[in-house]
């Protein structure tokens, strides 16, 4: 009888123990189910509640780093919360444009987009992960950059002619650097190459236009395009000679350097530009909030003051539509550039 009843009492422990187990591991499944659901949305009407990060595509010392920093004051007051500038520089734009674009959709990730990585690099690199147009969502252009030729001073030529003549006797035999194969700055110089039909070898550097205008400072690259803001100050305290621009008219900052255009060189006639972009699936009210606060940081008096200084043109979108179909024309001009050039990757 007693061996019956020990039997029961086994069969019945085993029956909890069976029970506990399911119990617990009923408890576990709903704890993962629990941590694998997405943490709630912030209301975007509490937007921001902690500090946000603007992805820079290239290095310090170019007109995208000098941008955002302007940028970052009038923001980060605006919004109510700090605005941290973050250098992504790499692949000519794309190492920080695919960082942007893979950041979470909630508006604490923007990005400080430029023509380059936006608008030229879809075309120059067929491979390319992003696609801007689906993965991010344009907030407003904030300014416009026109190129200028600038030479290291001891440089045999000292102006646009100069240089010609002496490049189509020296064919193959002047280097130009840039800022990367699909910059706007390098296809600037093979649009004039073309015209001028000279012979150029392309120098490109990894990381903006910071690197490649110490280069050509330093004398170990002769020439290059380069935003006016990267290279103005430079001309100014004589250690680089500017030898065009690439605007339809004069830059007041630099009155007596001539327009490509006056030079004979029409196709030459360009600007970079930079904006603001975030990832798609950012609610449309922080996109909202976002686009009053950068058009009122990028109109701030002390901001046009300095971006003017700097030989560009504070520019605005009237509204995110009409960025939108700013930057449809844009990457249809460079892609129509860059395959009238045959420009590739170096």
């Amino acid at each position: 009888m007693s061996g019956h009843l020990n039997n029961r009492y086994r069969a019945m422990n085993n029956r909890m123990i069976a029970r506990k187990g399911l119990a617990a591991l009923a408890l576990v499944m709903v704890v993962a189910a629990m941590m694998a659901l997405p943490a709630a949305a912030e209301d975007p009407a509490q937007y921001p509640t902690h500090p946000i990060r603007m992805i820079v595509p290239f290095a310090p010392g170019g007109s995208s780093d000098f941008t955002a920093r302007l940028l970052q004051p009038g923001l980060s007051k605006l919004l109510g919360q700090q605005v941290v500038v973050e250098n992504r520089p790499g692949a000519a734009g794309n190492v920080g444009m695919d960082a942007a674009a893979r950041a979470a959709p909630d508006g604490y990730t923007i990005f400080l987009a430029n023509v380059g990585p936006v608008c030229v690099n879809p075309s120059m690199y067929p491979d390319l992960t992003v696609h801007p147009e689906k993965d991010f969502i344009g907030v407003s252009l904030v300014s416009e950059t026109p190129g200028l030729l600038i030479a290291n001073p001891s440089f045999v030529a000292n102006s646009v002619k100069e240089l010609v003549a002496y490049a189509k006797a020296n064919p193959g035999k002047v280097n130009f650097a840039s800022p990367g194969s699909g910059s706007v700055n390098r296809l600037e110089m093979e649009i004039f190459r073309g015209e001028a039909g000279v012979d150029l070898i392309h120098i490109p550097y990894k990381g903006g236009a910071g690197p490649a205008v110490a280069d050509v400072i330093g004398g170990h690259v002769p020439i290059m395009f380069t935003t006016i803001s990267s290279g103005m100050s430079h001309v100014k305290d004589g250690r680089l000679k500017a030898l065009g621009v690439t605007s339809k008219q004069r830059v007041a900052s630099l009155p007596d350097v001539p327009t490509m255009v006056e030079l004979g060189y029409p196709k030459t006639q360009t600007s970079s530009w930079q904006g603001i972009m975030v990832p798609a699936g950012t609610p449309q009210a922080i996109v909202q909030k976002l686009y009053g606060a950068v058009v009122a940081a990028a109109q701030a008096p002390e901001v046009v003051k300095r971006i003017a200084e700097e030989g560009a043109f504070p520019v605005t979108s009237k509204s995110q539509e009409e960025f939108k179909a700013y930057l449809e024309a844009e990457t249809a001009r460079w892609s129509a550039v860059i395959k009238e050039t045959g420009a590739m990757p170096e």
